[in-house]
């Protein structure tokens, strides 16, 4: 199950790295999805691109994974209004409109992508754990918060 954990992970990793890397230089396409109630539209994309770049970077960091995980998570949840978006109003990219044996399996996939990262981060072991075993936790505190919470 390790390698297989560890070769996902890379492939997650690698899949967030080309979609930031595809924000930053062609966010056209996903400028046009974002629903009109996000202010600012080309910010937002540009952001999201470099925050899919740096979760990548943080999945395969071991101290950094657990997090990268979960941020990544929830980063596929607050985007998912722009996939629903492209769907329901047929939004056109580059001139084409996709139908729906694009739009129907990308909705169905939005929670495994969610599931993935967070099974790639370690934050779940669902649904492979075995009875019994103990629940993945979250990286222990820093030294520096430890002391805080003393204080």
């Amino acid at each position: 199950m390790t390698a297989a954990r560890a070769a996902l992970r890379l492939l997650l990793a690698l899949a967030y790295l080309g979609a930031g890397i595809l924000h930053l230089r062609a966010p056209g396409g996903f400028v046009a999805i974002t629903p009109p109630w996000v202010p600012a539209p080309y910010a937002v994309v540009m952001a999201t691109g470099l925050c899919e770049i740096a979760g990548s970077i943080a999945l395969l960091v071991p101290r950094l994974r657990w997090w990268a995980g979960v941020m990544l998570a929830l980063y596929a949840l607050c985007v998912f209004p722009a996939n629903i978006n492209h769907a329901v109003n047929a939004v056109p990219i580059g001139g084409v409109v996709l139908g729906p044996w694009y739009h129907i399996p990308r909705l169905m996939a939005q929670p495994l992508i969610i599931w993935w990262a967070l099974w790639a981060g370690g934050v779940t072991d669902w649904p492979f754990r075995r009875p019994g075993s103990a629940k993945p936790n979250p990286p222990a505190a820093s030294p520096v918060s430890r002391r805080r919470e003393t204080e």
